[in-house]
C-alpha cells in the first residue's frame, strides 16, 4: 500500500513538473511570436509613411483647413516629393493649383498666405497663436543669405555656460545649445515675400546684400527665451528640406560631449591610466646615497 501511495507521489510530482515545462515552454513561444510580430511591425513602419491627402477635391486659391485633410499611410516608395506629414507646417497656406480628392498634399502646390489685407504686412503673416519676433544673426548665421521667408530652420545657441572646474573653481565654458525646431522664418530683413518689385536700378545691389534681421515665428514662451538668450552669446541658424517636420531630442554640445563623440569612453579612460604614471613620477627626483636610493619631491 505505502509503495502505491510513493508511485502515486511521483506520478503527481512528474505531472507537475510536465505541466510547469509545458508552461515554460508555452511562454517562450508566446514571447518569441511577439517579439517576431513587433520586428515585423517595426520594419512595416520604417517602410511607411504618414503623409496628409485631400479629403475632397480643393480648388485653386483655397486655404487650407484642417477639415479639408486627413492622414494617410503611403509605402516610402510611393511618398511623393515634399509631401506635408504634419498641418503645422502648411497652417494657413493657400493652393497655386487644384488637388484632387485622395491625392497627396505636396508643397510644390502651396503657397504661403500673403495678400491678407491692405497694409497687412508682417501681421498678416505671422500664424494664430505665434508671434514674430527679429533675432540679429551675423552674414555665416544667416547662411550667407540663402534664407528666404517661408523657409523652416532650427535655432541653435552659442552661450557661455558656468561650471566647476576640478580644482572646485568656477569657470565659463561654451555651449551650444539647441533652442527650437522647425521655426518659420516670416521675414529676411524687410522682405516678407510678395512684396513690391525693386526697380531695375537698385535690384542688382539689393541681391548683393544679406540682412543679419531674421524673423522667426515662435511661441510667446519661446520668444522670451530667445529674447533672453540673444543676450548672452550667439544665435546660428540651421535650414530644413520643406518636407522633413520631424523634431528630434538633441543633445547640447560641449568639449565634454565633442570628446565622447570622438573618442569612446574606454578610449579615454585607457588613456588617463597612461597619463597618470607620467605625471606622478615627474613630481620626484631620485637621489642615490651610497646603495640607497631615495626620491625626493619636487618643490611647486
Amino acid at each position: 500500500m505505502q509503495k502505491q501511495r510513493i508511485i502515486l507521489i511521483i506520478g503527481i510530482v512528474l505531472a507537475l513538473i510536465a505541466v510547469v515545462m509545458v508552461k515554460v515552454y508555452l511562454d517562450q513561444q508566446r514571447q518569441m511570436a511577439q517579439e517576431e510580430a513587433r520586428k515585423a511591425f517595426a520594419r512595416l513602419q520604417a517602410n511607411q509613411t504618414a503623409v496628409l491627402v485631400a479629403k475632397q477635391d480643393i480648388p485653386n486659391g483655397t486655404v487650407l483647413k484642417p477639415e479639408m485633410l486627413e492622414a494617410a499611410i503611403f509605402p516610402n516608395q510611393y511618398v511623393q516629393p515634399q509631401a506635408v506629414t504634419s498641418f503645422d507646417r502648411i497652417a494657413g497656406m493657400i493652393t497655386v493649383a487644384p488637388i484632387s480628392k485622395g491625392e497627396q498634399i505636396t508643397l510644390s502646390k502651396l503657397t504661403q498666405r500673403r495678400e491678407v489685407g491692405a497694409g497687412a504686412g508682417l501681421a498678416g503673416v505671422t500664424p494664430v497663436g505665434k508671434r514674430a519676433i527679429t533675432i540679429s544673426v551675423d552674414n555665416i548665421a544667416s547662411l550667407a543669405g540663402m534664407i528666404k521667408p517661408g523657409d523652416y530652420v532650427d535655432v541653435i545657441a552659442m552661450v557661455p555656460v558656468p561650471v566647476e572646474t576640478q580644482e572646485g573653481k568656477h569657470a565659463t565654458q561654451v555651449a551650444v545649445l539647441p533652442l527650437f525646431q522647425n521655426v518659420m522664418v516670416l521675414a529676411v530683413g524687410q522682405n516678407i515675400g510678395g512684396g513690391p518689385v525693386l526697380s531695375r536700378r537698385y535690384e542688382k545691389e539689393e541681391q548683393k546684400e544679406t540682412s543679419p534681421l531674421i524673423t522667426l515665428a515662435l511661441t510667446p514662451e519661446e520668444a522670451n527665451l530667445i529674447a533672453f538668450v540673444s543676450e548672452q552669446g550667439k544665435i546660428r541658424l540651421s535650414l530644413r528640406s520643406p518636407a522633413d517636420s520631424q523634431i528630434q531630442p538633441l543633445q547640447p554640445a560641449s568639449w565634454d560631449t565633442l570628446f565622447q563623440y570622438i573618442m569612446p569612453a574606454e578610449s579615454k579612460s585607457k588613456i588617463k591610466e597612461e597619463v597618470k604614471p607620467v605625471v606622478a613620477e615627474a613630481e620626484y627626483v631620485e637621489v642615490y646615497r651610497g646603495l640607497n636610493k631615495e626620491k625626493i619631491p619636487l618643490s611647486k
